[in-house]
């Protein structure tokens, strides 16, 4: 079956990584440039190739393509990713992807500071400018430290955002990958893409089950991920290979109300919410809706609307403090 979304950009993307951590592993340069040239030649390609490859389909010759990388190539197109990167992946400690994507660090430098400085991720290079011991590698003068302390305050002030319609089509796939496991009883986006907001920073996904650890392992594996950040029996998250993050929470069916509430909602809009559960008699947070340590609703959303004396609301309108009006 095609994997979610593969194009010949996502094909290329796939190689060029590949490339890249061999470059950080110091690999044989004329294995490198054999990646780097059949990502040049997939883009180059007209726009059915990837779905010929998914098809299985002949490709025909191309420069410097053998049958080595043609194989891959099919891989890639039925599943989104090839056996090949995720052995790399595996081999590099975690966070030197991320590091990758940090303008004015390639891979020969990403090598250089792992292997002289110990700096594996982008919180490690944060403490590395900080300290001066960056001034310790060839060729990481003042200038270079300067672009990385701006490229880094960038990276951590200012979240990727998409179109709303660019993230729709991301989580739409994702929530059709996780509910073919049998671990995963439903699976919902939320937060601003709920909201249909014009542009999205992120991808919060909620699933409910009662066997979390399975359910995370499945999310890790989603073939299109470039970087897992976290994984756990209650959570996760990963990076979507066009840098968009995404966050899965997992919950028991009696919270799944509850936590879609939560993880909907602006935070002005859950601040106005828990006043008025406190002005209640009661206490509103992601696992329900209580009355000392009663749940009295948290099922679904419209439970506890009802039991705040309102009606549903639509995400939509879950912005700012103005909603929920007082009843």
């Amino acid at each position: 079956m095609l994997a979610p979304a593969v194009t010949n950009a996502r094909i290329a993307s796939v190689f060029e990584e590949i490339a890249d951590l061999l470059d950080v592993q110091g690999e044989n340069p004329f294995r490198i440039r054999a990646y780097r040239n059949a990502a040049r030649m997939v883009n180059q390609q007209g726009p059915d190739f990837a779905q010929r490859a998914a098809r299985g389909e002949a490709l025909g010759k191309m420069s410097g393509v053998g049958a080595d990388l043609d194989a891959k190539i099919h891989e890639i197109a039925r599943t989104g990713t090839c056996a090949l990167l995720k052995e790399l992946r595996s081999e590099v400690p975690r966070g030197t992807s991320s590091l990758l994507h940090i303008p004015g660090l390639g891979p020969k430098r990403v090598h250089a500071l792992g292997e002289e400085l110990g700096v594996h991720s982008p919180t490690d290079l944060v403490s590395a400018l900080k300290s001066g011991r960056l001034r310790q590698l060839r060729g990481f003068g003042p200038k270079t430290e300067e672009r990385l302390l701006e490229a880094l305050g960038a990276r951590r002030g200012k979240k990727q955002r998409v179109p709303l319609a660019v993230a729709q089509r991301e989580a739409d796939a994702l929530l059709a990958y996780l509910q073919s496991s049998p671990a995963v009883q439903q699976a919902i986006a939320a937060g601003s893409l709920r909201r249909h907001r014009e542009t999205v920073g992120d991808i919060d996904v909620l699933v409910v089950s009662d066997q979390g650890r399975a359910v995370s392992r499945h999310f890790v594996a989603y073939p299109p991920f470039r970087e897992v950040l976290a994984q756990g029996a209650k959570r996760a998250s990963a990076v979507l290979a066009g840098g968009l993050q995404v966050d899965l929470r997992i919950v028991p069916a009696e919270s799944f109300g509850a936590a879609l509430l939560y993880f909907t909602g602006s935070k002005a809009y859950n601040i106005e919410l828990r006043k008025r559960a406190i002005a209640r008699g009661m206490k509103l947070n992601e696992y329900g809706l209580f009355r000392g340590d009663r749940r009295i609703a948290g099922t679904t959303e419209e439970s506890i609307y009802a039991a705040l004396d309102l009606p549903w609301i639509a995400p939509e309108a879950r912005e700012g403090a103005e909603q929920p009006a007082p009843a």
